[in-house]
């Protein structure tokens, strides 16, 4: 059985938010059989890269479960929304850098799970230029 195909989309001509701004997107999951779904659970999320220890956060989370009776079709677009809060705004540090995406992943019956991110920008931080020591 091949994995289901899946769509995520943010809404808008930028990838670049401010803080306090609307984040708007849409997904569907594009499978011959959509009885194989279980569910799906989009986050809006920050993760950091660099030296030490590496931290992720959840902003916004939610979870669309076929288990509780009333069965959804992920064929169909399913649309989204979250407020951005004031921080952390992206930054690309020469130390650490910090990203914001969505994300997106499908758990399948069979128990595997198919994830797909989109990245945006929160905030407008210069990039780190490094200090030269003379």
């Amino acid at each position: 059985m091949n994995d289901p195909h899946v769509s995520l989309r943010l809404i808008g001509d930028s990838r670049y938010f401010q803080p306090g701004q609307v984040l708007s997107g849409e997904f569907f999951v594009d499978t011959p059989d959509p009885q194989e779904i279980k569910a799906v659970e989009l986050s809006v999320l920050w993760h950091t890269e660099g030296k030490g220890d590496e931290d992720l956060a959840v902003h916004h989370f939610q979870r669309i479960a076929n288990d509780s009776g009333q069965e959804v079709d992920f064929r169909r677009t399913q649309q989204f929304h979250s407020v951005l809060p004031d921080s952390p705004l992206s930054y690309d540090g020469a130390i650490v850098q910090i990203f914001w995406c969505v994300r997106l992943r499908v758990f399948i019956r069979s128990g595997r799970d198919v994830v797909s991110e989109q990245s945006f920008q929160l905030g407008m931080v210069p990039r780190a230029h490094p200090v030269e020591v003379a």
